[in-house]
């Protein structure tokens, strides 16, 4: 396998980013919980400080060292558990990866029985992408295994802080889920399938699965059970909690099962799409809440080049609960089958009333109070705006009644401007004519009337003068809409007031006067 790029180290169990001064290739929280499990003590007690076998440690520095039947040509890989080292096969002078547990002479029952459970997993499967073990052993006191040599980047190396193509990450995912599948038909459940646990084979682009630390058989629920209690320490999680179903992080949430693969490779194709993890927080416990209760990002928030498509299938595999998964990892590569050769995939995205039908579900007490929150602001914005329709309406009421009051009052002052100019109060007129201009932002009510008189209390030659019938009196109607003139030979005409247009003609007669004309109405043979 080829080294990390110096400028980007990853940790070699969960993949993530390593500060520049982490020891040994891994990150802190691996660190810290691989020296847990090295440190536990099996039900025989602590083992003895007296002379030990060599540890992994013993051949770290020395490179061309003899081991059995196994040349060790150099470190290649670290982990909190175990260290890999670059050996020659002696007796079929082959290249091949040995691997022993990191620190043997503090390492109790539990650890031993994770290492050699890793090998015995691996060992009976027999696949193109997943990486075969040749040998298990005890050498020198020393438990190790040997195993295929894979030459090239583990997954979290090669992406780095890039996201690989749709297609590209699309096609090692199907190929890893059906090696996955593989297992699964031996009977083998992986367990903790993520980034830096699959290798790419430099020379054909190949993924290949490694590091069965985890695995288990899937036939005995009970023995499933017990293993996870005899290798999960007090506060410790079994398996990378970035990568982990929900069943895995919590036993309450359902058996760990051939689903909780099927989440795994979800979790490798959003780290593949987004170069970052499903789940990501500052601690182990905030971590695991995400895992819990909180929906993954969108892959194309992070990464707009993401089909569609593709992005449906990887939040799919990355439900919470496993019933709404992929049912196996042959259907998930039949599914990422279809996607890469063009055709329609078969589950469809999750919509916006679903997303928070099931937020509410996780989070009962803080949907109802938000349901609690939101029915009084609803019942608060109903009552302000029918509270504001209300007053809206009592206003609109109110202006139109002061229009009308207003409209009337004009009317009679109208009536008392006219009567002013027939008694020749001409200055008293025109007070009142001025006092019917209205205040800045008001309504106007004057109309020709107010101009009629105002001009035949100024000019009244012109006014005459403009007067095709040459009228020689005029009047107003009771309630000031109507004003009649008479001409010098009897004519008698009606206009109404604010718009000036002739509503009724009498022809030339001795009986009646304008006034008597609008107090009696319009007279038969009237024109209109």
């Amino acid at each position: 396998m080829e080294a990390a790029d110096s400028t980007r180290k990853f940790c070699a169990q969960c993949g993530a980013l390593l500060p520049a001064d982490a020891p040994r290739g891994v990150c802190p929280h691996c660190e810290f919980h691989g020296a847990l499990g090295m440190l536990g003590q099996d039900s025989e007690g602590p083992r003895s400080t007296g002379p030990s076998a060599p540890s992994a440690e013993d051949f770290a520095h020395l490179p061309g060292r003899r081991f059995g039947n196994y040349e060790l040509l150099e470190e290649i890989a670290r982990g909190g558990m175990g260290v890999v080292y670059k050996a020659r096969q002696l007796g079929l002078n082959r290249i091949v990866a040995v691997k022993m547990i990191l620190v043997e002479r503090f390492a109790g029952k539990q650890s031993v029985q994770r290492f050699r459970g890793e090998a015995a997993a691996a060992g009976v499967l027999q696949h193109p992408n997943i990486v075969a073990i040749y040998e298990i052993g005890m050498q020198e006191g020393q438990h190790f295994f040997s195993m295929d040599y894979v030459e090239g980047q583990n997954l979290a190396q090669l992406v780095g802080h890039r996201p690989l193509p749709a297609a590209r990450a699309a096609r090692y995912v199907q190929i890893i889920a059906e090696a996955v599948h593989y297992a699964h038909e031996q009977g083998i459940l992986r367990r903790d399938l993520k980034p830096s646990n699959v290798l790419i084979d430099a020379a054909t682009d190949q993924p290949r699965i490694t590091d069965f630390g985890l695995a288990n058989r899937l036939e005995s629920d009970a023995s499933r059970a017990t293993d996870l209690e005899s290798l999960t320490l007090s506060g410790q999680v079994l398996g990378s909690p970035n990568f982990m179903p929900p069943e895995q992080a919590n036993r309450g949430r359902g058996k760990v099962g051939r689903p909780s693969d099927v989440f795994g490779l979800g979790g490798i194709l959003y780290f593949l799409l987004t170069a970052r993890a499903p789940f990501l927080a500052e601690s182990l416990e905030t971590t695991i809440s995400q895992v819990l209760n909180a929906e993954p990002v969108a892959p194309r928030l992070l990464n707009p080049s993401v089909p569609r498509d593709l992005e449906t299938i990887c939040l799919k595999c990355l439900e919470k609960e496993p019933a709404r998964r992929y049912t196996t990892a042959q259907a998930l590569r039949d599914e990422l089958t279809r996607f890469l050769e063009g055709k329609a995939i078969l589950v469809r995205p999750i919509s916006r009333p679903e997303k928070v039908w099931r937020w509410c579900r996780r989070n009962p007490v803080v949907a109802a109070l938000a349901a609690a929150a939101a029915v009084l602001f609803f019942l608060g914005f109903a009552g302000v705006t029918w509270q504001g329709q209300r007053a809206s309406r009592a206003a609109a009421e109110t202006k139109v009644q002061r229009d009308l009051a207003q409209g009337h009052l004009y009317a009679t002052q109208m009536k008392l401007v006219h009567a002013a100019y027939q008694a020749g109060k001409i200055g008293r007129a025109l007070e009142l004519l001025k006092a019917q201009q209205p205040p800045p932002g008001q309504r106007d009510f004057r109309g020709f009337d107010w101009r009629f008189l105002y001009r035949l209390c100024v000019s009244p030659s012109d006014v005459l003068a403009t007067n095709a019938s040459g009228f020689q009196s005029v009047d107003f109607s009771p309630d000031g809409r109507m004003v009649a003139f008479g001409s010098s030979d009897g004519m008698v005409e009606i206009f109404e007031a604010q718009t000036w247009r002739r509503v009724a003609q009498w022809p030339p007669t001795t009986e009646s006067s304008p006034a008597s004309r609008l107090a009696g109405g319009t007279p038969p043979g009237s024109r209109r």
